[in-house]
């Protein structure tokens, strides 16, 4: 990729690309603790609701105390994307209403934009995506998060001349997780709430990811990145390991347990008695190929790629992703290169909230990974017609009726303000895909 090279031309240059992050979580932590190893990248400044807590994480990842004190800390992500001393915004709040925002002020002074907030880019990103190409600056995903490492795979395996058949992810899951609430979620995990809370873990956030949320939110993402389509009834979880993949992902009418061709899904690393999947992907990334031809389909088999029993489709796969320790990729290529690492284009899987209990008019929605409901994965035209919410806005709103076990809540269920970040999102599902 050349992007070491181009990152050390622009430090001998004494121009190197100056970052500026908001979020010092986990992911924006894993970040921080590559920089001062990486030629050519320094971080101008750092914006979270508590300052102090990011300074410390800086200290935590190894930073020295004159590093530090070279980097201004802020509470406000809007003022720190006007910085002048700063080329690339990297959004990793996780709140998708504070991302939107701040992505519409990095993008109106002319910054990058890296959305590590798949929330929020599932919620508006086709949209501005639009705004960044008006403006002339790159809006992308975060390399080392999964949606960004298919992406990736897509357009490899497009490039190379295959078709693809499906492309997604790994994850645990069970089909009884989509009712699990954040007061027994560690016991899904093997921890006690005692040993989560002394290692500073968020049961709502870790929730998101075993409830199936996460991923209807990551394979949305996807689908809008790359034009892949979505399940009608959501994704399956197939439980699949490594050797199975051509055999479990393809049409249902050629053997498999997809609807058709060019879809993403998600596979299991347990099967549904809870047995682990021998050769699980659960960390992983994987896209199934078809052969173009019978010279392409001799060739799998005769280098060794994994083929279901025709020998036309074969997957590739990677077994492992490092999150945030990637993340700077995506800030050089949109720096050095004017590149994204994958972009939402269209808005083709949409993420709705679902009820996981019978709800109540009075009650408050929670959101992502709480109480009350979780993200199911459909496409952007069928959640149109029903006017489903989508998991990014059912934060704190109030129910006005109520809401039958396992169904999709919609607009006109809740009291919802009409703000600008529900304009946004009509206007990226104006520009669905049909």
């Amino acid at each position: 990729m050349n992007l070491a090279r181009l990152a050390a031309e622009r430090a001998e240059a004494g121009r190197p690309v100056r970052a500026g992050l908001i979020g010092a979580g986990k992911f924006g932590s894993m970040f921080l603790s590559q920089v001062p190893t990486i030629t050519g990248l320094e971080v101008a400044a750092i914006a979270d609701l508590d300052p102090d807590r990011a300074r410390t994480a800086c200290r935590t990842v190894g930073w020295d105390e004159s590093r530090i004190a070279a980097t201004a800390f802020t509470e406000d992500g809007a003022a720190l994307a006007e910085r002048d001393d700063v080329d690339v915004v990297i959004e990793a709040t996780g709140n998708p209403r504070a991302g939107i925002a701040h992505a519409q002020a990095a993008i109106a002074a002319g910054k990058h934009v890296v959305m590590v907030n798949v929330e929020a880019d599932v919620l508006a990103g086709p949209a501005l995506a639009r705004r960044a190409r008006a403006e002339g600056v790159v809006y992308s995903m975060a390399y080392g998060d999964q949606p960004a490492l298919v992406a990736e795979m897509v357009d490899w395996a497009r490039a190379a001349g295959f078709k693809v058949a499906a492309a997604g992810k790994g994850t645990k899951y069970l089909p009884a997780y989509h009712k699990v609430t954040p007061d027994d979620v560690w016991t899904h995990y093997g921890l006690t709430p005692e040993a989560a809370a002394q290692a500073g873990m968020n049961p709502q956030m870790f929730n998101s990811f075993l409830d199936g949320t996460k991923s209807a939110i990551e394979m949305a993402a996807i689908a809008n990145a790359t034009g892949l389509n979505v399940p009608r009834g959501g994704l399956g979880f197939p439980p699949c390991g490594v050797d199975d993949l051509a055999h479990v992902l393809r049409p249902r009418d050629l053997g498999g347990q997809l609807e058709g061709k060019g879809m993403v899904e998600v596979v299991s690393s347990i099967e549904r008695d809870g047995r682990p999947v021998f050769r699980d992907l659960r960390w992983g990334v994987y896209v199934v190929l078809e052969a173009p031809n019978d010279y392409a389909a001799a060739c799998f088999r005769q280098y060794g790629l994994p083929t279901d029993a025709t020998g036309r489709f074969a997957s590739m796969y990677k077994p492992f992703h490092l999150i945030g320790l990637e993340l700077s990729i995506s800030v050089l290529s949109a720096a050095l290169r004017g590149e994204a690492t994958g972009c939402s284009r269209e808005f083709r899987g949409n993420v709705a909230a679902v009820s996981k209990r019978g709800l109540k008019a009075g009650e408050v929605l929670d959101g992502e990974g709480g109480y009350t409901v979780y993200g199911r994965l459909m496409p952007a035209a069928v959640s149109a017609e029903a006017d489903v919410l989508p998991i990014g806005l059912a934060h704190r709103v109030k129910l006005v009726r109520d809401v039958a076990d396992g169904q999709a809540v919609t607009f006109a269920d809740v009291e919802i303000e009409e703000d600008s970040a529900v304009a946004l999102y009509r206007e990226a599902m104006a520009g669905r895909a049909e």
